[in-house]
């Protein structure tokens, strides 16, 4: 029986876009069952990729500005302009992103957030209502400290004297906010749940991709909690305790802080745009995927909230990814869970991953042809 097959993989990371991805995997799914009804819905949970899938689905048009990256080098960048609901796009991987940079030339201490400020500021000439914010892939661990600066916040010593660096931060006493802010709403897609500080925070959890090292931790994090102290203290905000705060190296907690965002999973902001109840509905089967199948995508991230939704709904779902690890920890979500490291080296799935990600959705789609029955006792746990 020919099945409705919903492909709706994130982005590769550093390989693959979501959109590449899906289409590598229609190619290789459809030359096993072509008989099946194929349904390509890329997804972000508000990483890379972010704004270009959520442009697409609210019919944005990209826009360029001048800024800087998170080593205050000069930057052209895009963001998304949707001019009848006056709602703005910005990916902040696209301005401070890990990717942007040399790997291995800037240590976390020397990064902040600034560059950012420009895209709201254009936003704002735009006269945006809303703006919607992914700030997955960053390489920053500064708690939006540069953004705030950037957008004129003051930032104080006891000695009245201006806080120049964000690893100055223990020395903060005062916070006085700009003359004028922005009149739109901001909404924050995160893809974690960690909250700015302690044993789960940015630094500890995120930091080490980023560069910092285990004896960088006690600093980065006293800098961290002196400026949520004085957050909570001046303005009356707990955004630190806030669900996501730690999201990109504490950006979601500068957010919430300074701009009054709204923390939202960047997930549910994604299955809000694009229907996804819609998509879903008479799915018999769903292949999602990402880079690295593993403990991280059960935390927040919007493969696993994919996978669990469709446990919810009573539909199959199959993890596509580079590398799979802990496929125990995987089982109660995923029928089946495939790396391309199990069907060719590292250095190949990295150097051709289209090629690869096609013929492995292929093998899957082969023996899922061949051995449905072994299948039907993962049906029955999900009460098919």
């Amino acid at each position: 029986m020919p099945l409705k097959v919903l492909i709706a993989p994130d982005k590769f990371k550093g390989t693959l876009t979501a959109h590449a991805a899906a289409e590598a995997i229609a190619r290789g799914w459809h030359a096993a069952r072509p008989l099946d009804r194929l349904d390509l819905l890329p997804i972000s949970d508000g990483g890379d990729g972010f704004g270009e899938i959520l442009s697409r689905l609210l019919a944005a048009q990209p826009q360029r500005l001048k800024t800087v990256d998170a080593a205050g080098r000069p930057l052209a960048a895009t963001w998304w302009w949707e001019s009848k609901s006056r709602t703005a796009i910005i990916e902040s991987a696209r301005i401070i992103g890990l990717a942007l940079l040399p790997p291995g030339k800037f240590h976390p201490f020397q990064l902040d957030t600034r560059g950012l400020a420009a895209a709201f500021s254009a936003a704002a000439r735009k006269g945006a209502r809303l703006c919607l914010v992914g700030i997955g892939g960053s390489a920053t661990n500064d708690g939006g400290f540069g953004l705030a600066r950037a957008l004129n916040w003051q930032l104080l010593d006891h000695e009245g004297k201006t806080i120049e660096r964000w690893t100055e931060l223990h020395r903060l006493a005062l916070l006085q906010p700009p003359a004028k802010k922005f009149g739109f709403k901001v909404l924050i897609a995160v893809d974690v749940q960690n909250r700015l500080l302690g044993a789960r925070g940015c630094s500890r959890i995120y930091g080490p991709q980023k560069g910092l090292r285990p004896q960088d931790f006690s600093a980065a994090e006293k800098c961290l909690r002196s400026l949520s102290t004085a957050v909570q203290k001046q303005l009356g905000r707990a955004s630190a305790s806030e669900l996501g705060s730690g999201a990109a190296g504490g950006l979601g907690f500068g957010l919430h802080a300074f701009m009054g965002g709204q923390l939202v999973s960047g997930f549910d902001l994604l299955a809000r745009h694009a229907q996804l109840g819609r998509h879903l509905r008479g799915t018999d089967l769903a292949i999602t995927g990402e880079g690295a199948l593993d403990r991280s995508t059960l935390m927040g991230k919007g493969v696993g909230e994919l996978a669990l939704l469709c446990k919810q709904r009573r539909i199959t779902c199959i993890g596509l990814a580079g590398r799979v690890d802990d496929h125990a920890l995987l089982h109660p979500l995923f029928a089946e869970a495939r790396g391309l490291t199990q069907i060719t080296t590292p250095k190949e799935s990295i150097r051709e991953p289209a090629r690869y990600l096609e013929k492995l959705a292929e093998l899957v789609a082969r023996d899922w042809r061949t051995s449905e029955r072994s299948h039907s006792t993962f049906r029955r746990t999900l009460g098919r």
